[in-house]
């Protein structure tokens, strides 16, 4: 029986994901990973975002990430790891998200109280997570903690998103949709990112996208419009409830007032980000 409110792991973890998912849209990842020889901005994805696996190839990161064509993937791995070796590829991602964190949020909140407290709750939060079957997840908690709290943070907050990400991908398989199914089925919710970004960063093509919201019409999940129908609607928010249910250890383990005030302190922060420009205007939608 959980002891926190509805949702409120779910709602913890939006407002810390975000924030870290701020180095994948900034310019600083790309400047540090370019200095290494990895000047492709999706390659640059891969290789900051899968170099805790350690120097694999395209299969591992395929089957991780979930959502990213194959053939894309293949195209940069391993091929990636003769340029700058994984731990050079950390090193550099370690570096891109200081610079990105103290140009989005400022000093003054980079070294606050309020700082070093979200950090205190996030990395404790995380004590709770598991390694099994959660492959990026364990590949991160393998990785040191920063010192300095912003980045510490920022460390939590990838291991709380891999954590949720990797049960994320088994309710995926379980409800039966497929890479380009899932991507559809959530930008048809008007939260997911729009087409454009979907096909720009994740290799697939228009007529992958046109062939899995044909599936899903066959399924009774979308409409003529690219909506979701009731039947759609219920399965993604029955995907969402068993991520949550999955992902519940960590929230659990920090209590509802921790809960709480994490959320409170994670709010704040992505708010200043997110003011400062940290996410690209077009990036959610349906269109």
């Amino acid at each position: 029986m959980s002891t926190l409110p509805p949702r409120a792991g779910r709602r913890c973890h939006n407002a810390l994901n975000p924030l870290h998912s701020t180095l994948y849209f900034s310019p600083d990842l790309l400047t540090e990973l370019g200095a290494l020889g990895i000047d492709d901005a999706r390659a640059a994805y891969l290789a900051a975002r899968g170099a805790a696996l350690g120097a694999v190839g395209a299969g591992a990161v395929t089957s991780t990430f979930y959502n990213f064509s194959h053939e894309l993937v293949a195209r940069h791995l391993p091929a990636i790891w003769a340029l700058a070796s994984p731990e050079e590829v950390l090193a550099a991602r370690l570096r891109a998200a200081d610079a990105t964190l103290r140009r989005l949020l400022g000093e003054e909140v980079v070294g606050s109280p309020e700082m070093a407290e979200a950090a205190g709750l996030a990395l404790r939060a995380a004590e709770a997570c598991t390694r099994h079957a959660r492959p990026l997840y364990a590949a991160h908690a393998d990785l040191p903690v920063p010192d300095e709290p912003h980045l510490a943070y920022w460390h939590a907050a990838a291991l709380l998103r891999e954590h949720r990400g990797d049960g994320h991908l088994a309710a995926l398989l379980a409800a039966g949709l497929d890479p380009v199914e899932a991507l559809v089925s959530h930008t048809a919710t008007g939260k997911g990112m729009s087409p454009r970004w979907v096909l720009g960063t994740r290799g697939w093509h228009r007529e992958d996208w046109d062939a899995a919201s044909g599936r899903l019409r066959a399924r009774g999940l979308l409409d003529e419009e690219g909506g979701l129908t009731e039947e759609g609607v219920a399965l993604r928010a029955d995907l969402e409830e068993t991520t949550d249910r999955l992902d519940a250890a960590p929230y659990e383990h920090l209590g509802a007032a921790g809960v709480e005030r994490l959320t409170e302190l994670g709010r704040g922060f992505l708010f200043t980000a997110a003011s400062a420009g940290a996410f690209p205007a077009d990036l959610i939608g349906r269109e």
